[in-house]
């Protein structure tokens, strides 16, 4: 079963790091066709977008997920087929409602970010035109994700890290081919190129839907053998199964909510904020798309995390249920060591060459001493995320609905408070100190909750992550000699953006091959793979 879970982890985790870098190499091309102004554009639609979808699927992907894993460990395979079927008609018709409500919400949204006796930047009716585009992939992602969510419930994590990769990679293609086509063939708008963009999440929805329905009919006559067998159990009524399932469901709405809540705390306040104390609409919104930017960065290495909430709240649930408490310990410790065995180095890395980092993917006109610096403040958000969402399934686990509320609001109120006390005070990096200071508290009380919970103690983790914490600092310092020599011998060869890729890849490969190398030697590292240590 250990080995079924950590399988299980690193298949999602491959595809979820996969999609998350296809989704932000995308935005050099894109940001390069349609300028900065043209991506705060897209920003503005796609945040209330992705708010819509965690409303619009009501958390049940992940409840459906828990609810079967749960009745499939009790043998009832039945239960969580019924929901399947009709879990699939309530995602068509919620995603549909949610659909109409973000088309009709568009001009209200639109005022929120934009003033109508605005003279420069995006228009209130160009937020329009690009919110409305992007609603209509709200009928095809809810539905797609609640089959992900079924199939990982049954253990079955390929279809989901299959269709994952495949969504992003048509979305992408499709967004940055629209965009070009539309910008130099068509001779059309900047606007116009960002509502191709817009229909991205449309077509990258269509594809991972049906590859889902495709594995789907493949595998039926094997589903169906599972559900006649246990034709024995206690039929569950409807109203039982989504009495339970709801249970489940909306601790799932807020936490999925919460990434898109800081984010869109950000979108929509940051403009007003920055104009308050006297910066122009242009400059604004310049550091809106940086934040931006800096955001989906950092969001690559914390797809690891989503990877293991994922596998995490499955594989909980059932031993949770056998009353098995120290293999529940066991997994949240394996998962912490291994989560923060990846992102620590990450972390250090994005912090150390952070401007280079900017430079090199988004360009010398994009503002790369801002861009760079706002990185370097925002690299720890990498692995404060990662925590927040792997200590939140491990919260939904193991039931503490509850206190995983609490948690979470918490952190929302402080992040929205300190948005608003510390830009006036140390400007432009306000709003990353005051994501810091919400997702601190969260999970602070999430760990209290869990530790009350199972009784869990933390003295296991002391050791692996003071070596983790020492292997990272000392190849933070090689990476930063290294990038230092490289700049020194290079920058009269190179010009400033090329010699980024020059420091980036050189630092990175180097910082990679020293702390891998030393770190396949860790204690913990060689017991997940296999070997026994003395």
């Amino acid at each position: 079963m250990k080995n079924q879970f950590i399988r299980g982890t690193f298949l999602l985790t491959g595809a979820s790091l996969l999609s998350k870098i296809l989704g932000f190499v995308y935005i050099m091309p894109f940001t390069m066709l349609v300028g900065t102004s043209g991506y705060a554009l897209y920003k503005y639609a796609y945040g209330p977008y992705t708010l819509m979808l965690s409303i619009s699927t009501l958390g049940l992907p992940l409840a459906v997920s828990k609810f079967v894993s749960k009745y499939n460990g009790m043998g009832n395979y039945r239960a969580g087929y019924e929901l399947l079927k009709t879990g699939m008609i309530l995602m068509i018709i919620t995603g549909a409602i949610s659909c109409v409500s973000l088309y009709t919400l568009a001009p209200t949204l639109a005022q929120t970010v934009i003033q109508r006796n605005s003279e420069s930047g995006n228009t209130i009716e160009d937020v329009v035109y690009v919110i409305r585009l992007v609603s209509i992939s709200l009928l095809v992602v809810p539905p797609m994700s609640l089959l992900r969510g079924y199939f990982q419930g049954n253990q079955s994590m390929g279809p989901s890290a299959l269709s994952t990769v495949l969504e992003q990679l048509v979305r992408v293609t499709f967004i940055v081919g629209g965009a070009y086509l539309m910008i130099h063939v068509w001779k059309g708008t900047t606007t116009e190129a960002v509502g191709i963009g817009a229909l991205g999440a449309f077509v990258g929805g269509t594809a991972g839907l049906f590859t889902l329905l495709i594995i789907y009919q493949r595998r039926k006559r094997w589903i169906q053998e599972d559900v006649d067998r246990s034709r024995q159990a206690p039929k569950m009524s409807l109203f039982a199964i989504y009495k339970e399932l709801i249970g489940y469901a909306i601790p799932f709405v807020v936490v999925g909510l919460t990434l898109p809540i800081y984010q869109n705390i950000d979108t929509f306040t940051i403009n007003r904020l920055f104009q308050g104390i006297g910066y122009p609409l242009t400059k604004a919104e310049e550091i809106n798309s940086i934040i931006g930017f800096t955001q989906i960065l950092i969001m690559i290495p914390v797809s690891l995390a989503t990877a293991f909430g994922m596998s995490l709240i499955p594989n909980i649930t059932v031993k949770y249920v056998a009353k098995e408490l120290s293999v529940v310990r066991d997994y949240m410790t394996k998962t912490l060591q291994i989560l923060c065995f990846f992102l620590v180095p990450a972390v250090v890395g994005l912090t150390i060459l952070s401007t280079p980092i900017y430079l090199m993917l988004f360009g010398i006109d994009n503002n790369p001493f801002l861009g760079g610096y706002l990185l370097k403040w925002s690299a720890g958000q990498a692995l404060f995320f990662a925590l927040f969402t792997v200590t939140a399934a491990i919260l939904q686990g193991l039931n503490q609905q509850k206190s995983l509320l609490f948690s979470m609001f918490v952190g929302v109120g402080v992040k929205f408070l300190l948005n608003i006390l510390l830009v006036p005070v140390i400007k432009e990096i306000g709003p990353t100190v005051a994501t810091y200071g919400g997702y601190f508290m969260s999970i602070l009380f999430n760990l209290y909750f869990i530790k009350k919970t199972i009784f869990y103690s933390f003295v296991p983790l002391y050791r692996p992550l003071l070596w983790v914490a020492s292997l990272a600092s000392m190849m933070g310092m090689v990476v930063f000699m290294m990038s230092e020599v490289v700049r020194a011998y290079f920058s009269p060869i190179f010009a400033s953006y090329h010699l980024s890729w020059v420091i980036v890849i050189s630092s990175v490969a180097v910082g990679l091959f020293f702390y891998i190398g030393l770190g396949m030697h860790l204690s913990f590292i060689k017991e997940l793979r296999g070997k026994k240590t003395p």
